[in-house]
């Protein structure tokens, strides 16, 4: 029995995954939205029964058992602990949370509650091309120490902003190519290679501060370009560039080298070539059609690069598997989600993202700390109670 969802949120995301949990079985059973005005908007549109500008009215419906998180970052933290406090399964979105903090609040909570789902929409991971390279990799097709040298990842992409202000322009609200494609690309190389990044040298930049609709007192902070290096654990060096400003069709390169050869995956498809071949060989080639007699709304799909929309539809795929053999609707299988991300991993990522923002103030290479305790918010006036409690 497939457990009745609750979708917090009401982006293009929404519209586009909505159809496909119901083509897949799922129920839509409440949608949040930040306004009710927005909420019944949504609502009305994808004919969900409820619809709620109260995060409690979701969580607390008998009928919910799932919570999808696709709305601003800076409520993810809030809801996936409360969720999973009262026993629901969750799914959030990328960035994990604002901060490490935050992100170390719900891998406090999905540890607490190990029995419930608790993942992060890091969906490259389901892209079969990425499956793919991950078993050549482990298989030895680039040596049999698989010793990997070096990682190159360029994402090109148009912009993400709307046409009105809303928190994608904002960084302290979680806006960005850093969080929104950055966070991606970091968990993706940590799923490939199985390493994790030891310390990260990088540039963040917000070139576009305002735009026809967006000017006057409100500017844009968010980053619309990076470019990093992170040494690895096992001594493997990689490169990222995120680009905003490209004005074609989205373009994504990952390319991964080792002593005996490379693998690479364009968009969707994967090739690779030994060392000693005179060209590259094709490995995987996706061919698989995402429209589905037009279920997905064609300007929602466009908003969303097809790798990340098609690795969220295997992801979704992979949660109806996790649920389908179980006749409790709470109860679920783990190996058909096991290689998703964890709270964990959404926590490593933040701290990944952390060090580069400090590198880039700082201008210099940042060693990347994992907090375990949250930081004391205000150091002064603990260290002042510490000392009048030894002097008494």
């Amino acid at each position: 029995m497939l457990p009745g969802i609750g979708v917090f949120g009401t982006g293009n995301v929404v519209r586009v995954i909505v159809p496909f949990l119901r083509e897949k079985g799922f129920k839509i059973e409440a949608l949040w939205g930040r306004t009710l005005l927005a909420a019944q908007e949504i609502a009305q549109e994808l004919e969900i029964p409820f619809c709620t500008n109260k995060i409690d009215d979701v969580l607390l419906r008998k009928d919910v058992d799932l919570i999808f998180i696709m709305c601003s970052p800076n409520l993810h933290s809030q809801i996936a602990v409360k969720a999973l406090g009262i026993g629901k399964h969750v799914l959030c979105d990328k960035p994990a949370g604002l901060c490490q903090s935050e992100s170390l609040k719900m891998v406090r909570a999905c540890q607490y509650y190990p029995s419930l789902i608790s993942i992060v929409n890091h969906s490259l991971r389901f892209l079969p091309a990425f499956v793919h390279m991950r078993r050549a990799i482990c298989e030895g097709f680039l040596g049999k120490d698989n010793k990997i040298t070096v990682c190159d990842i360029r994402v090109q992409m148009g912009s993400l902003l709307h046409s009105t202000y809303d928190w994608h322009c904002d960084e302290t609200m979680g806006g960005g190519i850093l969080t929104l494609v950055g966070s991606h690309v970091v968990d993706l190389v940590s799923y490939l290679i199985d390493q994790k990044a030891v310390r990260v040298h990088g540039v963040v930049r917000t070139f576009t501060k305002t735009t026809d609709n967006i000017n006057g007192i409100r500017h844009i902070s968010s980053p619309d370009f990076c470019s990093f290096q992170m040494d690895m654990s096992d001594g493997t060096l990689v490169t990222v560039t995120l680009n905003n400003h490209f004005q074609g069709s989205f373009s994504q390169e990952v390319l991964v080298c080792g002593q005996q050869g490379h693998l690479v995956v364009r968009g969707g498809d994967l090739y690779g070539q030994k060392a000693g071949a005179s060209k590259e060989e094709v490995i995987y080639v996706d061919v698989e059609d995402l429209q589905r007699g037009g279920n997905i709304i064609a300007s929602a799909a466009k908003s969303i690069p097809r790798p990340y929309m098609k690795g969220l539809f295997k992801m979704i795929c992979a949660l109806r598997e996790a649920f389908l053999p179980v006749e409790d609707k709470r109860g679920w299988i783990k190996q058909p989600v096991a290689q998703a991300a964890n709270f964990e991993d959404g926590l490593y990522v933040q701290a990944v993202i952390d060090a580069l923002r400090k590198s880039s103030a700082n201008r210099e290479w940042v060693k990347v700390n994992i907090i375990t305790e949250e930081p004391d918010p205000n150091p002064l006036l603990s260290a002042a109670v510490r000392r009048s409690a030894i002097s008494m």
